[in-house]
Parts: structure tokens; sequence; C-alpha cells
């Protein structure tokens, strides 16, 4: 039983296979936290874990008890004004503008499996026995307001889920300007937060810094998770390495504005919040309504940040990602984008097909350019209609062309946006999200809808539902090129414009909730000017997302070293591009484009039939490696082996290893060459130490403990010379292990 319940103590203790998370109701009927981390056993009380002490200039609760404050007890979910001066959880404005609630225990229930958080993407269950869920019930009896802390426990997958339920069953309107979807106070500041944070085309770098006395936080005020900071944060031991040590995992099943932060008080106690970001944000329930947050996955690995990200990956990829392409090979793909842009007919693209399937392609996408005057980024957003100057024959009659080739049909889409001159702007100019009175700021040469609004949800789901059937869609891309300003909704009054953000992002789910559901077959790839809102909300509606639109190699290393911490290979798009690259202008040898984009959704962004035939040949072979590899690595267990932001980050290592452990594919990358190098060595990760293993292409047997501990020495299958003479630069190596029978 995951979760353990001390009646008389009133302690409750959530139990994984390796964590252990323990809270109990205090002396004020409040909650406060007694232990996070690595499993413990079940006692009949925790009390020992409980610590008041008497510190000079707080505030008490109880006059005759000094020791009692919530200025230094670390709680489970602060609330604002009542001696507690870090910052809060939860904030409530009534009616008399009065801030300060009593949100106190008045029970709890157990619940078998895990509800489902009403339009709100989350994790789930396939059946009740595969988790257990505790609901603590708070209620301000001054306010009859209802506070529900939601925990559910994924014994199996070692993870524990969050998120707060607030609903007004009183007689008055509150507004709640502050609702976040966890808080955990941790008893020390001996950590190191880790982020992924970048901009356009360079999203999710890892950075790092320890924890100081006060406030560490990253967020987002765009209207989207943002390529700037991704919803997740780790904190780990300063002695942590990928293999050993402690570390925290947070994560935030949402894709609008964030905040996830770390406060060190002066007793350097750490409290971790995580949920909506509370900068302009309100929001009002009236009588009878009710407010559901996100939902926050907190991860404990005391086996370092590959026993970490292997968690969530398993996790996000089994119990996230749903429906038919959860667990099925994603197809091989090609898209025109950068090899045509806007410029392409019919015929051109059928002819792009043509060779791209003598290659071994198994889908085509059309990206932006077929619909409305679409010959440039400054019109036709919105008028999801086919241009028949490009396409005469419609989207029938290229899918039927597309699809007598034995290829699967996908198209791209920017629902989100809408451009000045297309018909529906001058339709419907009520449907922008507009300040009335002041100047629209453009981006990109677009203004965003109201997805807050019904109407337009409605509007969209009708032209995307009719794109589909009529051009017999496989795959969807989904993109989003601008954020969110002058952020006011002409759908709803004054007194709820600060709604407006989160209920674009709800709109948001709903759509993609009734297209996923009336379309099970049609695989969904999300995209927002490359890897901008990459996020466990949109995983849960489509399975992948478009890593970045900087398809250069090198850049890439990075890109997905970062992306790895948390979200798995099988979420991330990886296409190989020509060159020199469209991003960064560098030239990169085609072998090393795809030993990068072997590790994800692997695809092409090019134009085919402008290559050799040397080149066209390489192209089908690496085709055929990635469909022989591509079980392994999609579903494999991946492991980081050498860093891009450690030292020079000139050399960058992973692989990802069957979970029989009978395979494995290894990568070594090598940005600069180095003149009379070291001897050097790769050190793999996850064999099986007393089982041997067959090095493809070499003739060579190994123990599976030779090759993580002893390494394989790289100087006879690293090449250092090119054809000229010159040492490489850009090389990239793949080594596969196959299990020798016995």
């Amino acid at each position: 039983m995951p979760i353990f319940i001390n009646e008389e103590n009133k302690e409750f203790h959530l139990q994984t296979q390796h964590t252990s998370y323990i809270f109990h109701v205090m002396k004020n009927k409040q909650l406060g936290q007694l232990y996070y981390g690595k499993r413990i056993n079940h006692r009949e009380s925790f009390g020992h874990l409980f610590e008041p002490r008497f510190r000079p200039n707080v505030v008490n609760v109880y006059p005759d008890d000094q020791h009692f404050s919530l200025t230094t007890l670390k709680q489970e979910y602060p609330a604002y004004g009542t001696g507690d001066f870090r910052y809060p959880a939860y904030m409530v404005k009534q009616a008399n503008g009065s801030r300060i609630t009593n949100f106190e225990y008045k029970g709890y229930r157990l619940i078998k499996g895990k509800p489902k958080l009403e339009g709100l993407p989350a994790t789930y269950v396939e059946s009740s026995e595969e988790a257990e869920t505790l609901d603590i019930l708070l209620t301000d009896e001054l306010l009859q307001v209802d506070l529900h802390l939601f925990y559910t426990v994924f014994d199996q997958y070692n993870a524990i889920t969050r998120s707060v339920k607030f609903f007004n069953r009183g007689a008055q309107k509150i507004e709640l300007p502050v609702a976040m979807s966890m808080s955990v106070d941790l008893p020390d500041a001996e950590y190191v937060m880790m982020q992924l944070s970048g901009s356009w085309a360079r999203e999710r770098h890892l950075y790092e810094r320890k924890l100081q006395p006060g406030v560490q936080s990253i967020s987002s005020t765009r209207a989207a998770s943002s390529a700037q900071q991704n919803p997740f944060f780790a904190l780990r031991r300063q002695d942590t390495t990928e293999d050993f040590g402690e570390v925290y995992g947070f994560s935030l099943v949402y894709s609008g504005n964030f905040l996830a932060q770390v406060e060190v008080d002066d007793y350097h106690v750490s409290r971790v919040t995580m949920g909506i970001n509370p900068f302009d944000f309100n929001w009002r329930l009236d009588p009878g309504q009710a407010f559901q947050t996100p939902e926050a996955v907190m991860i404990f690995s005391s086996c370092g940040l590959t026993g970490m990200s292997q968690t969530f990956h398993k996790f996000y990829r089994e119990r996230l990602a749903r429906g038919k392409w959860r667990d099925v090979e994603r197809p091989v793909l090609i898209n025109n984008w950068e090899g045509t842009y806007f410029d392409f007919d019919e015929d051109k693209i059928v002819s792009i097909a043509e060779e791209a399937k003598k290659l071994g392609v198994e889908l085509f996408v059309l990206d932006d350019g077929w619909f409305g005057k679409r010959d440039d980024d400054t019109t036709s957003l919105g008028d999801w209609f086919v241009d028949k100057r490009k396409l005469p024959n419609g989207l029938k009659g290229l899918s039927e062309r597309i699809r007598g080739l034995g290829l699967k049909f996908g198209l791209w889409f920017e629902p989100e946006m809408v451009s000045i001159g297309s018909e529906l702007y001058q339709a419907h100019p009520d449907w922008v999200i507009r300040t009335p009175g002041r100047r629209m700021s453009p981006g990109r040469n677009q203004y965003v809808l109201d997805f807050s609004r019904d109407e337009v949800v409605d509007y969209l789901y009708e032209r995307i539902s009719s794109a589909i059937e009529e051009g017999s869609l496989s795959y969807i891309k989904w993109d989003m090129n601008r954020h969110m300003s002058e952020i006011y909704s002409a759908g709803r009054g004054p007194e709820r414009q600060q709604e407006t953000a989160h209920r674009y992002i709800l709109g948001v789910y709903r759509l993609y909730d009734r297209l996923t559901s009336d379309y099970p077959d049609v695989l969904f790839e999300s995209c927002a000017s490359g890897g901008g809102r990459f996020d466990p909300g949109i995983l849960y509606y489509a399975p992948q997302t478009w890593t970045s639109d900087d398809t250069d190699a090198v850049e890439r290393l990075k890109i997905q070293y970062g992306t790895s911490f948390v979200y798995p290979l099988s979420s991330m798009g990886a296409h190989v591009s020509a060159v020199p690259n469209h991003q960064v202008g560098r030239f990169t040898p085609l072998e090393t484009r795809a030993a990068v984009a072997y590790f994800g959704t692997f695809g092409y962004e090019l134009d085919v039939t402008k290559m050799s035939d040397e080149e066209k040949q390489a192209v089908k072979n690496q085709i055929a490696f990635y469909k022989e590899n591509r079980k392994l690595l999609q579903f494999g267990n991946f492991y980081r082996i050498e860093s891009p932001f450690e030292g020079d980050g000139n050399v960058t290592s992973w692989m990802v290893v069957s979970p029989d452990q009978k395979e494995a594919v290894a990568a070594r990358y090598q940005v600069l060459a180095k003149p009379n190098p070291a001897w050097e060595r790769l050190y793999f990760k996850g064999l099986a130490p007393d089982k041997q293993y067959r090095l493809e292409g070499s003739g060579k047997v190994f123990y599976g403990d030779e090759l993580m501990y002893a390494g394989l020495l790289l100087d006879d299958l690293v090449p250092q010379q090119g054809k000229s003479g010159q040492y490489l630069d850009f090389n990239a190596v793949i080594f596969k292990l196959s299990m020798v029978e016995e």
C-alpha cells in the first residue's frame, strides 16, 4: 500500500518503491512538512521528525507557546499573512479586501487510481491498481471555502503528483491572485539548482547555480511555457553526478505562464513552489464555482541525475503521452520547409515525395504556404482553405498522389494565429487578443486569436477537421510562432481580464482534446517556433514536439542533451537538414547530422531532389539503420555520458540501452579535431557486466564490465584524418552493441 495513515497522530506517509513523503496535521490544524527523500520504514509515529524550536523575533501562533511559529516551521501548503513571511502557496482575496485565511484540516479520503483533472492535461492510470490518490480537505469556515490537496502516488513509477482544487461554497465571491500547484519545505539549502533555459534556436541549455539566501526562480510571462525557461528544475546535492547522489526533480504539466522558485530563508530551509505564475493572474470564484490548478510532478532519485531522468522518461512516455502513438514506433518523415519554403507547387512537392520514398521515407509533411494566398509570412494565417494556385487539385488531389506512392501525408497548421490581411480577421476582428483603444503590437506579422472564446475554438476545429478528412491526413504539425501582448479578451468583462492567459491555454487544450479524440489515428507534433512550448502539458496531446528550429548538428547536441534531463527521446522531433545550415551557416557532414538526429523522432528537412547520388545512398543507409534500431532509440533507456556543458564542450556522448540490456546504440561527437590527441576512451553505461557484447563493424567482442569500467580506446575507431589529410571537425561515431548469445 503506497499511502500509510497514522490516524491517531494525523500523519500521512506517501511511499513509492524508492521514495518517502511525510507530512502531518499540526496543532493549529494546518499541515506541516516532515520528510521528503529516500524511502524510509513506516512507523506508528513520526513525531520525532517534527522539530519546533524557539527563535527570537518571530510571530507565534499561540501566546503560551513560543516554539510554535509559522515563521520557522516547515509547511505543506503555506498561507499568506499569519506569521510566515516567506512566499505563500496561495492567497484568497475576499469581498472586504482581506487576504487573511485560516484553512484547517477537516479530513481525508483515499481514492484507488487517479481522478482526471477537468479541462487540464495530467498523468493518468490504466488500472486503478497502478496508483492511489490522497485527497486532503482543508476548510476556511468563515469564508465557507474548501481547499483540496491531491497527492497521487505512482508506486512502480517512483513518482508523486500534486494539484490543488479550490471550491467556493460560501455566499460571497472570492479571488485567487495566487494558486500554486505544490509547495514543499526542504530542511536545508545545500543544493545546486539546475534549470533549462535559452531562447529561439538555443532552447533548453543547462544552467546551474548554488542555492543562496533569498529567492531564485524561473518563470514565463509570455502565455506559453517558452523557449526562455522550461517548466522544470532540479535540486541536486553538490556532489551528485549522473550516476551517484541525491536529486529532486520538479516538473509542471502546463503550457502557459508558470513560476518555479526556491526560497531559502534565514534558517536555510528551502521552500520549493511551482504553479501558475501569479504575475498578471487573478481568478474570480463566484459562489458554487471551483478552480483546479495544473499538476506538478515530483521525482526523487538517490541514484544520480540519470536515475531522475530515466524515471521522468518512463513516466511521461507511458503515463502522460496517450493514444495510439504512445507505444507505436514513429514514422521516418520528410518535411519540405527548408527545402522549398513558400516556393512550391503540386508537382514540386510530388517530385520530392517520389525521391524520398525511394530512400525509405514513410511520411511526407507539407509545411507552411499551402493555404490562402500565403507566398510569405505576412498574410493568410486563419484562412485555412487550400491555395488552388499551388495545389489546383486541392488537398484531396495532392494527398491521393502522395499516398499513391505508398507514403502517408501530413500537414502544417498554425491555428492560434491570424494575419491582419486574412479573410478571418476582416470578418472577426474581435477574435484577436487586443486591448481597446491601444495599439496592437505585431509579432512575426501576425496576431494571437483569443482561444479563451469557445467560438474561436469551434471555428478552428471545423477548419482543421475538414482538412484532416479532405486530405486523409496521418500527421499534423501544430505550430505557434508568437507570444501574447496587449492581453485583453473582448469575450469577458473587466473583472475577469486577468484570467485571459490561463483561459487561453485551456482553449488550446480543448481544441487539442477534441481533435485527438475524434481523430485518434493522426499523429500530432507540437511546434512553437521550434521548442518554444516543449512542456508536459502539450505532451499529453502531442507525443512528440519539434525540439528546435535550429537543425545544426553541433547546436542540437546542447539542445537535445538539455532536453533529455526530463523529456524522453520519443518526444524529440529531430531532423537532418541541408548545409550550410539555415540557422547558423555551419557546414557539417551528412553522417554527423544523422548521428545527432537518430536520438529522437527521426526525419529530414531538405530537398532530396537536389542531392547527389552519393548523398542519396547515404540517406538510404541512414534510414535503414534508423528503422533497424528505431524501437531501441525511441523507447530504450537513455544515458548521458559526456556533457557539452562541461569543460570546453568539445565532446558529447550518450547512449540508449534496451530494457533487457541485449542491445545498445552509443554515439560520440567531437566538435573540433585535436592535433595529436591524448589517449581517449568512451565509457559505456547500462550494460550487463557479465555478458559479452559484439561491437558491430569491428569484429571485436567485449564484456559489459570492460566497456563500462575500462572503457573503449577510441584511436582505432574514431577517424582523425579526412581524405585531404586534415583533421576532421564535426566528427561523429556511432557504436552498435549486440549481446552475444550463450
